[in-house]
């Protein structure tokens, strides 16, 4: 453990305030997500969800859009519900959603973390992570963006919508 409180432990992860993670359950390498220290659970841009029964337990298939600013690729998942929950929103209004379990890659470090369905269409980013997955090791450095690295120009281009 580090005794300098500007250095962080060495297992760590520094994150910004913004990354490029990836969802291997759904084989997308790379989503831009918000890193909010202010927000309790995390969350992702989900639409077509259809819940269903299976082995006598609630599931949920959705499909999300890795694109900030486009709707041509999709990627569809089917998982567990853990729970639905009550949550309020950024404009303070309380919906109910979805949880799941899903992994996700910060940093080059794979967590599997809860995550909250929702409609993140019209917001900045299509995910949030909060801080529920952020008490795993990261710290949050809220001067830097990407501290976790990048994709390629092609990549960030196409989430510019171009």
């Amino acid at each position: 453990m580090s005794t300098d409180p500007q250095q962080p432990d060495a297992e760590q992860v520094v994150l910004g305030w913004r990354e490029w993670v990836a969802i291997p359950q759904a084989d997308v390498p790379w989503v831009k997500a918000k890193i909010d220290t202010g927000a309790r659970s995390s969350s992702i841009h989900a639409f077509d969800l259809e819940v269903f029964e299976q082995d006598g337990r609630d599931w949920v298939r959705f499909s999300i859009h890795p694109w900030q600013r486009s709707d041509d690729d999709h990627a569809e998942l089917s998982l567990p519900v853990l729970d639905v929950r009550e949550v309020r929103s950024s404009n303070g209004q309380v919906e109910k959603r979805y949880a799941v379990a899903l992994d996700v890659t910060l940093a080059g470090r794979t967590i599997t973390t809860v995550m909250t369905l929702s409609n993140r269409d019209e917001m900045g980013f299509r995910m949030l992570i909060g801080r529920e997955a952020l008490e795993r090791g990261f710290l949050v450095d809220a001067s830097r963006s990407y501290a976790g690295g990048k994709p390629r120009r092609a990549v960030r281009k196409k989430n510019w919508g171009k």
